[in-house]
């Protein structure tokens, strides 16, 4: 994969801006990895323009399929594809060093925190703002399969990943293999049903 070049920064400069914006991230991430999705996609879309909204759909797909925390995933490659392996390696350091300093600093007064009400009510003022942002991503994820797959076919399949892991209880693990051996073949399969949708009857005829 070819290192991409935003803007006309020098590459110390590409460094200082992926620890910055992986630093931002990771201390202002609250609530897990789908919480930091929003934050990622402002530093890399937004922000310093190092990728558009369609690339950023695709690292999100692939980091959604791979095991491991997500934005780990999603800071290694964004800083692979921007400064290649050292530049993966400085996104990751960047990312999740913030918030181990605070875990281990915090860890000393934990108990004292968990039974304030001040922090209480922290935590439940900040959940529906976690909410609203993954709220977001499903959203703008699902957009992206409507116009990927086709209105009906996306709703089939939505339906079909529900129905198996919500009634049958199929490990989420299991779609995830079944769906991407499905999408490296949709397009070559779609291009030869519209070609053969697309014959005359006699040319169909002639054939055979």
């Amino acid at each position: 994969m070819e290192e991409i070049q935003p803007r006309a920064a020098s590459k110390a400069q590409r460094y200082w801006q992926l620890i910055a914006a992986m630093v931002r991230t990771g201390v202002l991430g609250y609530g897990g990895g789908p919480s930091v999705i929003p934050l990622i996609q402002h530093e890399a879309v937004n922000r310093y323009q190092w990728i558009d909204e369609e690339e950023f759909g695709d690292v999100l797909a692939l980091a959604k399929a791979l095991p491991g925390p997500i934005a780990t995933k999603m800071a290694g490659q964004l800083g692979y594809r921007l400064l290649g392996y050292p530049g993966a390696a400085v996104a990751i350091i960047a990312h999740i060093l913030p918030s181990s300093v605070a875990m281990i600093t915090l860890m000393s007064i934990v108990q004292v925190l968990s039974h304030s009400r001040i922090i209480q009510g922290m935590i439940q003022g900040v959940a529906p703002v976690i909410a609203v942002m993954i709220g977001m991503i499903a959203y703008d994820f699902t957009e992206r399969v409507f116009s990927g797959l086709g209105k009906w076919f996306a709703i089939f399949t939505l339906v079909l990943c529900f129905v198996l892991m919500q009634i049958f209880s199929l490990h989420p693990a299991i779609l995830i293999v079944v769906f991407l051996l499905y999408g490296s073949v949709h397009y070559s399969w779609m291009d030869k049903l519209r070609k053969h949708r697309g014959k005359e009857p006699s040319e169909e005829h002639q054939e055979r």
